[in-house]
């Protein structure tokens, strides 16, 4: 091992140590933060399909169920989202009183300090229900609950800290957000130049070691209604009153927002979304060192903290919303579709209403797929970094797309706002969920391969560590045993990815899985080959591939697909291998592996060393992209479970807040029944030639009681399709002198003429 070691391994060792590029103190502990799982089987090349399939199920307790059924209905009946967002631009004050009183601010807080206690999915499924009611009061219910001081006080804080905030947060005493971003900083949070100042200094009427604060956030979710607020900033001692460092680095830490020289701005405007968001600035903010989070063995410690504590926001809020806004844009859009005729039949019968909403449908049968699997690992007391970045970034572009094609469904119908416009909000909303909690191009250019690469390879964490080791004897020993190994995996995974790939996988390893057999080896046989390409990109390039943004991105799109396709084969297990559901399974499949070769053909396409490029194409692509997605058959199956009241439709759509009011949504719900129940009798009619039901009750081709259905199903559809006009006075102040737009204009023109 010696001889191995001094011949061969150490000029390897020195050569690499001389191109490594050197890595920040920030980058380091962002790599470091969270934990590695699935993602880490998909990297080896040979994922161990039992270990997901052993993964036992997310599932709600009876005290989380009851709260679901309870206060979160409750609330949802308190909320009316065109009132809301238009007339009174906030939630109703009973609502603001009632998610205190019932704790919902305190859903991830431990019981000894009052809060709820419930678990990553049962906070997954409250913001998911109240989301398809109002995105205003799920934002309002999902932060505090996310990335904020509640969050850090459970993982870092002191047990003083914990005993004397946290109970007031559970019970809404306190009102927490998050100041992380700041005009000079958004994703680039290391670049901030919010500061405190290690000093002395006097607070609540004694001398004390502090910090002066100085800071300008923006963006901050609730920042303009909190009492409580969590400060990232960069810490510096130049007196080094705590150690012999100048800078300490990211620190965080609680500031309650009525200390001297907290200034809380007016609020923003999010995309027309009016949960509370505004700036915030200190100016000469003094606290004592007990209020970083943690205490002084804390300081500096902030980014690690945070970036372990993001996988809540990335892993379960925003893809909760997500879910639920796919989800809802499958029911409402299945049903329209369904009830809404042109040239004499169903708009559902065209092909070309059909492969949008097969998407929609496909997209909300993954997303809550990958919601479920990923809250079964959060809790398990796993937190996976990369796949919360997956997570964060693909549940809200496939939101995105979702929502798109049901605006294109609906047509009119969702462009004309009101009362009874039942998704022109949730369009709207889109951007904040893209945007907010880590830009989605930083995420799929930088983050997820970036990352990914590191912490979920077999071997690169090692070698890189053993690298940067500055005792080199003892560097050079452990690269030398990580590298050896990192080159028998390497072989290992040639070898798999060249038998897979020129066998179509037909061989790969794969579990007894029914109809979904062949996706586990085909899913076998692109990790494979990921594997291979990752490892080679990385051996040729080395630290020059993060620059190669766009291959990155690459790689990020492949390693994502991966998860979610194996979230959706385990979603078809869990959900005892449902035959109706087939087609969707079959939907994301197709597109997910269409994808994936699209993804290898690019890579291989522009992967500067040319040479290993022709190898590599040799291997695991030698026909070229050969998938071309979801068959027509496919997307008709995948089009059909939202259009007839099945139980297909009811797993696909589970648990939306439904309250029985006027509201459009309401509606919809009640005309889709309507029209389903009556199918046969329209039929008939149809058949007989006849266009009015009275008619047809007259010739006997139905009963009277059956025409009267049918004009409840009639009228059920002209209300769906009616969309909300208003008073020019209602819209617009400039007419609410005279009452009378005609009027108005009239004397307007006159003054012209006059003058």
């Amino acid at each position: 091992m010696s001889f191995r070691r001094d011949t061969i391994t150490k000029p390897i060792f020195s050569w690499a140590r001389g191109v490594l590029p050197a890595m920040s103190d920030t980058e380091r502990e962002a790599l470091e933060a969270g934990d590695v799982w699935w993602d880490a089987d998909l990297f080896t090349g040979n994922p161990d399909w039992s270990k997901l399939l052993k993964t036992p199920q997310a599932k709600l307790t009876g005290e989380e169920q009851a709260f679901l059924n309870g206060p979160v209905d409750e609330l949802c009946v308190m909320l009316d989202e065109w009132k809301i967002f238009w007339e009174w631009r906030d939630l109703p004050q009973e609502a603001w009183a009632f998610v205190k009183r019932e704790k919902f601010f305190g859903m991830i807080i431990p019981k000894e300090f009052g809060g709820l206690g419930f678990s990553p999915y049962a906070h997954s499924e409250v913001v998911r229900k109240i989301s398809t009611r109002s995105i205003a009061a799920a934002v309002t219910v999902m932060v505090p609950n996310s990335l904020g001081p509640g969050e850090l006080l459970m993982r870092f804080g002191t047990k003083e800290q914990q005993e004397r905030w946290l109970p007031r947060l559970a019970d809404g005493r306190d009102i927490p957000c998050f100041g992380l971003t700041s005009p000079e900083a958004g994703s680039d949070a290391a670049s901030m130049v919010d500061t405190g100042i290690i000093c002395k200094g006097v607070f609540e009427g004694r001398e004390v070691m502090g910090l002066r604060l100085n800071w300008h956030k923006r963006y901050i979710t609730l920042g303009p209604v909190a009492t409580l607020l969590g400060l990232a900033f960069k810490a510096y001692d130049p007196d080094h009153l705590v150690g012999d460092q100048d800078e300490l680095g990211i620190t965080v830490a609680l500031i309650p927002t009525n200390l001297p020289g907290v200034e809380i701005g007016h609020r923003h405007l999010p995309s027309m979304q009016v949960f509370q968001n505004g700036p915030n600035w200190g100016r000469d903010v003094f606290i004592p060192l007990d209020y970083v989070i943690g205490g002084k063995e804390r300081l500096g410690q902030g980014w690690k903290m945070l970036m372990t504590a993001l996988a809540a926001g990335r892993g379960i809020s925003l893809p909760s919303l997500s879910a639920a806004g796919a989800a809802y844009a499958a029911r409402t859009t299945g049903a329209y579709a369904r009830i809404r005729e042109q040239f004499g039949i169903s708009i559902s019968k065209f092909e070309g209403v059909e492969e949008p909403l097969a998407r929609i449908v496909a997209t909300a049968y993954q997303l809550d797929a990958a919601r479920r699997l990923t809250c079964a690992a959060l809790n398990a007391g796993v937190h996976p970094a990369v796949i919360s970045g997956i997570m964060k970034l693909h549940a809200t572009e496939r939101m995105r797309i979702a929502i798109d094609d049901a605006m294109d469904i609906h047509g009119g119908k969702a462009v004309i706002d009101g009362p009874q416009n039942y998704i022109g909000n949730l369009h709207r909303a889109v951007p904040v969920g893209i945007t907010v909690e880590g830009a989605n191009i930083l995420t799929r250019n930088l983050i997820v391969f970036g990352q990914g690469a590191i912490r979920a390879h077999p071997y690169l964490l090692e070698e890189m560590n053993a690298l940067a080791d500055a005792d080199r004897e003892r560097g050079l020993a452990a690269f030398d045993k990580a590298f050896w190994k990192h080159v028998g995996h390497s072989f290992q995974t040639l070898f798999r990815a060249f038998g897979r790939s020129w066998t179509f996988g037909a061989f790969a390893l794969a579990p007894d899985a029914g109809d979904a057999t062949p996706f586990y080896r085909q899913l076998s046989r692109y990790s494979a080959a990921f594997a291979l390409c990752a490892d080679m990109a990385l051996l040729t390039l080395g630290g020059a591939l993060k620059r190669k943004e766009m291959l990155s991105a690459r790689f990020g799109d492949i390693l994502s697909e991966l998860y979610l396709l194996s979230a959706a084969l385990k979603r078809w297990q869990d959900e005892g291998r449902q035959k109706e559901d087939f087609a969707a399974l079959e939907w994301c499949m197709a597109t997910g592996f269409k994808t994936i070769e699209i993804r290898l053909a690019e890579i291989l396409a522009n992967l500067p060393n040319r040479f290993v490029a022709l190898i590599l194409k040799l291997v695991v692509q030698p026909f070229g992209a050969r998938v071309l997605g979801p068959s027509d058959r496919v997307v008709h199956q995948c089009a059909g479970l939202v259009l007839e009241p099945t139980a297909a439709r009811e797993r696909l759509t589970p648990d939306l807040a439904h309250v029985d009011d006027d509201s459009g949504f309401s509606r919809l719900e009640r005309a889709f029944k309507l029209v389903t129940s009556t199918d046969a009798i329209a039929k008939r009619v149809r058949a007989a030639h006849i266009r009015d039901w009275k008619d047809a009750v007259a010739k006997g081709v139905i009963t009277q009681a059956e025409g009267e259905q049918l004009a409840a199903a009639h009228e059920a559809v002209t209300k769906v399709i009616e969309v909300d006009d208003f008073a020019p006075e209602a819209l617009s102040p400039i007419y609410k002198k005279t009452g009378d737009v005609h009027q108005f204009f009239q004397e307007l023109g006159e003054q012209r003429a006059a003058s």
